[in-house]
């Protein structure tokens, strides 16, 4: 307990670590505040929530309840996130955008100009769905086009564009990720509440099942953190160099590859897409096929659900990973660096040898991503309550996981930079975000 403050005091005796994480607790508290403040035109008090099951409710929890209270900030950064999907997919698919990604800084603000954009209209049309299918026709004081959907769509837009704003400013002025971090704080806002309604569901006879639901919890938790921290090492050997009379060079390290190179990133992408087709669905909800789809994709817990999820994500994983880890660049980096992989030719050769070793270890690592992200279906089939099992895996635990790791890696970061003990004492704290060194 001594060394947990000791700690403690250490972050915060830094100037430029304790201006980071107090400008991020700031932009998260105005992140929930805007999560309470209702929409114009909507009377709170005869608000029903949405009437569309399961997977509606997944979204709520998701956006830290925002959804069910029609929120300003009743989206939230989802639509941002489908919006980097889509110019993700384009830069592989298009020539112009794999141009303008390989532009070095410019290009990247302009993909990132082109991503705000196609958020906003991105976030008009999930906005209008929203309005459809989730507001009450009750709650709405003075419906009509113009008093109400017109304004209401442009304050969502607005809203999201904010958030967009709040995560940039994280990421730029405080710690961690910020888009990330938003995602975090709506799942860990329901945590309580989610835990009071499994204790009050199961009373005092079932307090023994209850304990057994938070130990199965428990290693659920040590399965995930396991699966973020797994690294594949391939040793490096560098050549010695004759610099004057002094010999420099020779000694070995090693290409820390990761299991889950991707991180969080492939959760968060997949889940974005599968928000939009039960929303399409309850706007054209008289369509027999809409019905099915409602019926089916709405429902997390059916296994039309979570199949497409799980191959989303195993998509995803493998697409996510060939970005974020280019075995060529990596390759180069070695070469010009006079470093080496036992027993490969340098260039080419080794491009494809870390390109096979990623292949295996990302299949696995997308495998137990994948039954990770469905296990809240499990848990609620087991007699879970809902929004515990939500916890149970998933997107919300992994991306708390990832995150919370990710923060803390940075954390570590500053204390060690500036010659202070780690935070853990076994050793360093890895963050997902490390991955190549060469």
């Amino acid at each position: 307990m001594k060394r947990f403050w000791t700690t403690i005091v250490n972050i915060f005796s830094i100037e430029d670590l304790r201006i980071k994480i107090l400008n991020t607790l700031g932009f998260l508290v105005m992140f929930r505040f805007g999560s309470y403040v209702v929409l114009p035109g909507i009377d709170p008090n005869r608000l029903t929530g949405v009437d569309g099951g399961g997977f509606f409710d997944l979204i709520n929890n998701f956006l830290g309840g925002a959804w069910n209270r029609a929120s300003i900030f009743a989206l939230g950064i989802m639509p941002y996130i489908s919006a980097s999907i889509v110019v993700q997919l384009l830069t592989v698919a298009v020539p112009h955008f794999a141009k303008m990604q390989k532009e070095g800084e410019s290009g990247r603000k302009k993909l990132n100009q082109f991503t705000r954009v196609l958020t906003i209209f991105i976030t008009a049309a999930q906005s209008y769905a929203y309005l459809r299918t989730t507001i009450n026709a009750e709650a709405i004081t003075n419906p009509g086009l113009w008093s109400f959907t017109i304004p209401a769509i442009v304050i969502i837009v607005s809203g999201t564009m904010f958030c967009m704003w709040l995560g940039e400013r994280i990421t730029d002025k405080g710690i961690g990720n910020g888009i990330s971090m938003l995602i975090m704080i709506g799942i860990v806002s329901r945590f309580p509440l989610a835990i009071f309604q499994e204790m009050d569901s199961k009373g005092l006879p079932g307090a023994l099942i209850f304990i057994i639901e938070i130990l199965a919890l428990f290693f659920v938790v040590v399965g995930v953190i396991a699966l973020t921290q797994a690294v594949r090492r391939i040793p490096v050997q560098y050549a010695k160099q004759v610099v004057g009379n002094k010999l420099y060079g020779g000694k070995r390290d090693f290409i820390p590859l990761k299991l889950n190179s991707a991180g969080v990133m492939p959760i968060i992408f997949a889940q974005a897409l599968m928000f939009i087709p039960p929303m399409v669905a309850n706007v054209f909800r008289d369509s027999d096929v809409a019905a099915y789809i409602g019926s089916t994709i709405g429902d997390f817990t059916s296994w039309q659900y979570n199949v497409l999820f799980a191959v989303l994500i195993l998509l995803f994983t493998f697409f996510y990973t060939a970005i974020t880890v280019p075995s060529n660049d990596m390759a180069d980096n070695l070469k010009r660096n006079g470093g080496f992989i036992p027993g490969i030719k340098p260039g080419k050769p080794t491009a494809e040898f870390i390109d096979t070793v990623l292949s295996r270890i990302t299949l696995p690592g997308a495998l137990f991503l994948a039954a990770i992200a469905i296990l809240p279906a499990f848990a609620v089939r087991a007699g879970i309550t809902q929004n515990f099992a939500q916890f149970y895996g998933g997107t919300s635990l992994l991306i708390m996981v990832g995150v919370i790791l990710d923060t803390l890696q940075q954390i570590e970061s500053h204390l060690l930079m500036r010659h202070y003990e780690g935070m853990m004492k076994s050793g360093r704290v890895k963050g997902r975000s490390q991955f190549a060194a060469a």
